[in-house]
Protein backbone atom coordinates (compact mmCIF):
# COMPACT_ATOMS: atom_id res chain seq x y z
CA UNK A 1 0.00 0.00 0.00
CA UNK A 2 1.37 3.42 -1.01
CA UNK A 3 1.59 5.86 1.97
CA UNK A 4 -0.63 8.93 1.72
CA UNK A 5 0.27 12.51 2.52
CA UNK A 6 -1.06 14.21 5.67
CA UNK A 7 -4.69 15.24 5.18
CA UNK A 8 -4.32 18.74 6.65
CA UNK A 9 -0.81 20.13 7.32
CA UNK A 10 1.71 19.49 4.56
CA UNK A 11 5.38 20.47 4.58
CA UNK A 12 6.61 21.39 1.11
CA UNK A 13 10.20 21.70 -0.10
CA UNK A 14 11.13 23.13 -3.51
CA UNK A 15 14.64 22.56 -4.82
CA UNK A 16 16.33 25.25 -6.90
CA UNK A 17 19.02 23.79 -9.15
CA UNK A 18 21.72 24.98 -11.52
CA UNK A 19 22.38 21.99 -13.75
CA UNK A 20 24.92 21.66 -16.53
CA UNK A 21 25.01 19.48 -19.59
CA UNK A 22 26.12 16.20 -17.97
CA UNK A 23 23.69 14.27 -15.79
CA UNK A 24 26.39 12.52 -13.75
CA UNK A 25 27.96 15.83 -12.73
CA UNK A 26 24.56 17.14 -11.63
CA UNK A 27 23.67 14.21 -9.40
CA UNK A 28 25.74 15.07 -6.31
CA UNK A 29 24.11 18.47 -5.82
CA UNK A 30 20.68 17.03 -6.56
CA UNK A 31 21.05 14.30 -3.94
CA UNK A 32 22.39 16.70 -1.32
CA UNK A 33 19.45 19.08 -1.73
CA UNK A 34 16.88 16.25 -1.59
CA UNK A 35 18.46 15.11 1.67
CA UNK A 36 18.39 18.69 2.96
CA UNK A 37 14.66 18.94 2.23
CA UNK A 38 13.98 15.64 3.96
CA UNK A 39 16.06 16.66 6.99
CA UNK A 40 13.91 19.79 7.22
CA UNK A 41 10.81 17.66 7.63
CA UNK A 42 9.40 17.83 4.10
CA UNK A 43 6.52 15.52 3.22
CA UNK A 44 6.80 16.36 -0.49
CA UNK A 45 10.02 17.44 -2.22
CA UNK A 46 9.74 19.05 -5.65
CA UNK A 47 12.50 19.57 -8.22
CA UNK A 48 12.70 21.82 -11.32
CA UNK A 49 12.19 21.18 -15.01
CA UNK A 50 15.10 19.32 -16.64
CA UNK A 51 16.46 18.18 -13.29
CA UNK A 52 18.86 15.72 -14.90
CA UNK A 53 20.62 18.10 -17.35
CA UNK A 54 20.28 21.07 -19.71
CA UNK A 55 22.21 20.61 -22.96
CA UNK A 56 23.87 23.50 -24.78
CA UNK A 57 22.18 22.66 -28.07
CA UNK A 58 19.92 20.12 -29.74
CA UNK A 59 22.71 17.69 -30.63
CA UNK A 60 24.20 17.73 -27.12
CA UNK A 61 20.77 17.22 -25.56
CA UNK A 62 19.96 14.25 -27.76
CA UNK A 63 23.38 12.68 -27.10
CA UNK A 64 23.03 12.97 -23.30
CA UNK A 65 19.43 11.74 -23.03
CA UNK A 66 18.70 8.14 -22.03
CA UNK A 67 15.62 6.01 -21.44
CA UNK A 68 13.71 5.88 -18.16
CA UNK A 69 15.31 2.64 -17.05
CA UNK A 70 18.80 4.06 -17.65
CA UNK A 71 18.29 7.53 -16.17
CA UNK A 72 20.45 8.17 -13.10
CA UNK A 73 18.15 10.78 -11.58
CA UNK A 74 15.01 8.69 -11.89
CA UNK A 75 16.70 5.63 -10.43
CA UNK A 76 18.36 7.68 -7.70
CA UNK A 77 15.21 9.62 -6.77
CA UNK A 78 13.27 6.39 -6.38
CA UNK A 79 15.96 5.08 -4.02
CA UNK A 80 16.03 8.35 -2.05
CA UNK A 81 12.24 8.41 -1.67
CA UNK A 82 12.30 4.90 -0.23
CA UNK A 83 15.29 5.60 2.03
CA UNK A 84 14.03 8.93 3.36
CA UNK A 85 10.31 8.10 3.48
CA UNK A 86 9.25 11.13 1.41
CA UNK A 87 7.29 11.87 -1.74
CA UNK A 88 9.41 13.29 -4.58
CA UNK A 89 8.06 15.17 -7.57
CA UNK A 90 10.71 15.12 -10.29
CA UNK A 91 9.70 18.32 -12.04
CA UNK A 92 10.85 16.88 -15.32
CA UNK A 93 13.60 14.80 -16.83
CA UNK A 94 14.82 14.79 -20.41
CA UNK A 95 13.93 11.25 -21.52
CA UNK A 96 14.66 9.33 -24.71
CA UNK A 97 11.88 6.79 -25.26
CA UNK A 98 13.01 3.76 -27.30
CA UNK A 99 12.14 4.19 -30.97
CA UNK A 100 10.77 7.73 -30.54
CA UNK A 101 11.74 10.41 -33.05
CA UNK A 102 11.62 13.17 -30.40
CA UNK A 103 12.49 13.36 -26.71
CA UNK A 104 10.03 13.62 -23.81
CA UNK A 105 9.98 16.41 -21.22
CA UNK A 106 8.50 14.14 -18.53
CA UNK A 107 7.45 14.63 -14.92
CA UNK A 108 7.44 11.80 -12.36
CA UNK A 109 5.70 11.54 -9.00
CA UNK A 110 7.46 9.05 -6.71
CA UNK A 111 5.90 7.66 -3.52
CA UNK A 112 7.83 6.91 -0.29
CA UNK A 113 7.79 3.28 -1.39
CA UNK A 114 9.97 4.25 -4.36
CA UNK A 115 7.15 3.49 -6.82
CA UNK A 116 6.36 5.84 -9.69
CA UNK A 117 2.72 6.77 -9.15
CA UNK A 118 2.24 9.23 -12.01
CA UNK A 119 3.85 10.52 -15.21
CA UNK A 120 3.07 13.71 -17.10
CA UNK A 121 4.55 14.91 -20.41
CA UNK A 122 4.69 18.68 -20.96
CA UNK A 123 1.76 19.67 -23.18
CA UNK A 124 2.68 23.22 -24.27
CA UNK A 125 6.14 23.44 -25.82
CA UNK A 126 8.29 26.57 -25.75
CA UNK A 127 8.36 27.78 -29.37
CA UNK A 128 8.96 31.53 -29.17
CA UNK A 129 10.98 34.42 -30.57
CA UNK A 130 11.63 37.09 -27.95
CA UNK A 131 12.03 40.82 -28.78
CA UNK A 132 15.82 40.69 -28.33
CA UNK A 133 16.08 37.93 -30.95
CA UNK A 134 16.36 35.10 -28.40
CA UNK A 135 14.69 32.09 -30.05
CA UNK A 136 13.50 28.73 -28.73
CA UNK A 137 11.98 25.84 -30.69
CA UNK A 138 11.29 23.12 -28.14
CA UNK A 139 9.03 21.20 -30.52
CA UNK A 140 12.01 20.42 -32.78
CA UNK A 141 13.42 18.17 -30.06
CA UNK A 142 10.44 17.24 -27.86
CA UNK A 143 7.10 15.58 -28.48
CA UNK A 144 4.17 17.31 -26.72
CA UNK A 145 2.08 15.52 -24.14
CA UNK A 146 -1.56 14.95 -24.97
CA UNK A 147 -3.28 14.53 -21.60
CA UNK A 148 -3.68 16.71 -18.52
CA UNK A 149 -3.20 14.86 -15.27
CA UNK A 150 -4.14 15.05 -11.60
CA UNK A 151 -3.01 12.63 -8.90
CA UNK A 152 -4.85 12.09 -5.62
CA UNK A 153 -2.39 11.73 -2.76
CA UNK A 154 -4.88 10.39 -0.22
CA UNK A 155 -7.54 7.72 -0.02
CA UNK A 156 -10.30 10.36 0.04
CA UNK A 157 -9.36 12.92 -2.63
CA UNK A 158 -12.20 15.24 -1.58
CA UNK A 159 -10.67 15.66 1.89
CA UNK A 160 -6.94 15.42 1.13
CA UNK A 161 -4.32 16.63 -1.34
CA UNK A 162 -4.66 16.23 -5.09
CA UNK A 163 -1.78 17.32 -7.28
CA UNK A 164 -2.29 19.05 -10.65
CA UNK A 165 0.63 18.49 -13.02
CA UNK A 166 2.18 21.18 -15.25
CA UNK A 167 5.63 22.17 -16.54
CA UNK A 168 7.05 25.63 -17.30
CA UNK A 169 5.42 27.00 -20.51
CA UNK A 170 2.13 25.35 -19.47
CA UNK A 171 1.93 28.27 -17.03
CA UNK A 172 0.77 30.59 -19.81
CA UNK A 173 -2.42 28.62 -20.46
CA UNK A 174 -4.88 29.43 -17.64
CA UNK A 175 -7.55 27.13 -19.05
CA UNK A 176 -5.30 24.15 -18.23
CA UNK A 177 -5.07 25.16 -14.56
CA UNK A 178 -8.79 25.79 -14.25
CA UNK A 179 -9.40 22.34 -15.75
CA UNK A 180 -6.94 20.77 -13.30
CA UNK A 181 -8.73 22.44 -10.38
CA UNK A 182 -12.12 21.28 -11.65
CA UNK A 183 -10.62 17.78 -11.88
CA UNK A 184 -9.90 18.03 -8.14
CA UNK A 185 -6.42 19.56 -7.90
CA UNK A 186 -5.72 21.75 -4.86
CA UNK A 187 -1.91 21.66 -5.11
CA UNK A 188 -0.56 22.83 -8.48
CA UNK A 189 3.05 22.29 -9.57
CA UNK A 190 4.91 24.30 -12.20
CA UNK A 191 8.55 23.10 -12.25
CA UNK A 192 10.39 25.41 -14.62
CA UNK A 193 13.54 26.58 -16.36
CA UNK A 194 12.25 30.08 -17.17
CA UNK A 195 14.49 32.37 -19.19
CA UNK A 196 15.73 35.52 -17.50
CA UNK A 197 13.92 37.75 -20.01
CA UNK A 198 10.51 36.15 -19.58
CA UNK A 199 11.04 35.57 -15.87
CA UNK A 200 11.69 39.23 -15.14
CA UNK A 201 8.53 40.17 -17.01
CA UNK A 202 6.03 37.48 -16.10
CA UNK A 203 7.15 34.84 -13.57
CA UNK A 204 5.70 36.19 -10.33
CA UNK A 205 2.50 37.63 -11.77
CA UNK A 206 1.54 34.51 -13.73
CA UNK A 207 2.23 32.11 -10.87
CA UNK A 208 0.28 34.20 -8.38
CA UNK A 209 -2.58 34.51 -10.87
CA UNK A 210 -2.82 30.74 -11.37
CA UNK A 211 -2.95 30.21 -7.59
CA UNK A 212 -5.59 32.91 -7.11
CA UNK A 213 -7.75 31.83 -10.06
CA UNK A 214 -7.97 28.26 -8.81
CA UNK A 215 -7.77 28.81 -5.05
CA UNK A 216 -4.88 26.36 -4.90
CA UNK A 217 -1.43 26.09 -3.41
CA UNK A 218 1.20 26.38 -6.11
CA UNK A 219 4.80 25.14 -6.05
CA UNK A 220 7.26 26.37 -8.69
CA UNK A 221 10.73 24.85 -8.22
CA UNK A 222 13.07 26.46 -10.75
CA UNK A 223 16.41 26.27 -12.46
CA UNK A 224 18.70 29.23 -11.72
CA UNK A 225 21.82 30.84 -13.11
CA UNK A 226 24.02 30.03 -16.10
CA UNK A 227 23.86 26.47 -17.46
CA UNK A 228 26.23 27.01 -20.37
CA UNK A 229 27.48 29.79 -22.64
CA UNK A 230 24.05 30.39 -24.19
CA UNK A 231 21.47 29.49 -21.54
CA UNK A 232 20.64 31.13 -18.22
CA UNK A 233 17.57 30.59 -16.02
CA UNK A 234 15.69 33.10 -13.88
CA UNK A 235 15.54 31.28 -10.53
CA UNK A 236 13.17 32.70 -7.90
CA UNK A 237 11.56 29.36 -6.98
CA UNK A 238 8.22 30.06 -5.29
CA UNK A 239 5.65 28.50 -2.97
CA UNK A 240 2.33 30.39 -3.11
CA UNK A 241 -0.85 29.97 -1.09
CA UNK A 242 -4.43 29.94 -2.49
CA UNK A 243 -4.87 33.67 -1.77
CA UNK A 244 -1.81 34.51 -3.85
CA UNK A 245 0.51 35.12 -0.91
CA UNK A 246 4.14 34.15 -1.50
CA UNK A 247 5.11 31.84 1.36
CA UNK A 248 8.71 31.22 0.28
CA UNK A 249 11.01 32.48 -2.47
CA UNK A 250 14.55 31.57 -3.53
CA UNK A 251 17.21 33.92 -4.86
CA UNK A 252 17.96 34.58 -8.52
CA UNK A 253 21.18 32.60 -9.02
CA UNK A 254 21.96 30.10 -6.29
CA UNK A 255 20.98 26.49 -5.72
CA UNK A 256 19.14 25.68 -2.52
CA UNK A 257 15.91 24.63 -0.84
CA UNK A 258 12.86 26.69 0.13
CA UNK A 259 10.18 25.31 2.44
CA UNK A 260 6.67 26.21 3.57
CA UNK A 261 3.65 24.76 5.33
CA UNK A 262 0.40 24.18 3.44
CA UNK A 263 -2.98 23.74 5.15
CA UNK A 264 -5.78 21.91 3.40
CA UNK A 265 -8.42 24.04 5.15
CA UNK A 266 -6.84 27.17 3.63
CA UNK A 267 -7.90 25.93 0.18
CA UNK A 268 -11.51 25.53 1.26
CA UNK A 269 -11.48 28.93 2.95
CA UNK A 270 -10.13 30.80 -0.09
CA UNK A 271 -12.45 29.03 -2.51
CA UNK A 272 -15.44 29.85 -0.30
CA UNK A 273 -14.50 33.55 -0.17
CA UNK A 274 -14.35 33.94 -3.96
CA UNK A 275 -15.97 30.88 -5.63
CA UNK A 276 -14.62 31.46 -9.14
CA UNK A 277 -14.35 27.75 -9.93
CA UNK A 278 -17.98 27.10 -9.07
CA UNK A 279 -19.14 30.20 -10.94
CA UNK A 280 -17.08 29.38 -14.05
CA UNK A 281 -18.86 26.04 -14.40
CA UNK A 282 -22.14 27.94 -14.75
CA UNK A 283 -20.80 30.22 -17.52
CA UNK A 284 -22.10 29.71 -21.03
CA UNK A 285 -18.82 30.68 -22.72
CA UNK A 286 -16.95 27.58 -21.45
Amino acid sequence: MIPTLPAEDLTLACLQLNVGGEAKRNWQSFEALVRQGAAGGADLILTPECSNFIGQDRAATWAEAVSEDQDLHLRGARALAAELGVWILLGSLVIKDPGAERLANRQFLIAPSGDITSRYDKIHLFDVRLPDGETYAESRSYAPGQTRRVTALGADSAASWTLGHAICFDLRFPQLFCALARDGANLLVVPSAFTVTTGQAHWHVLLRARAIETGSYLCAPAQAGAHNAVRRSYGHSLIIDPWGEILAEASADTSGVIMAQAKRSRVDDCRARIPTLALSQQSTYI
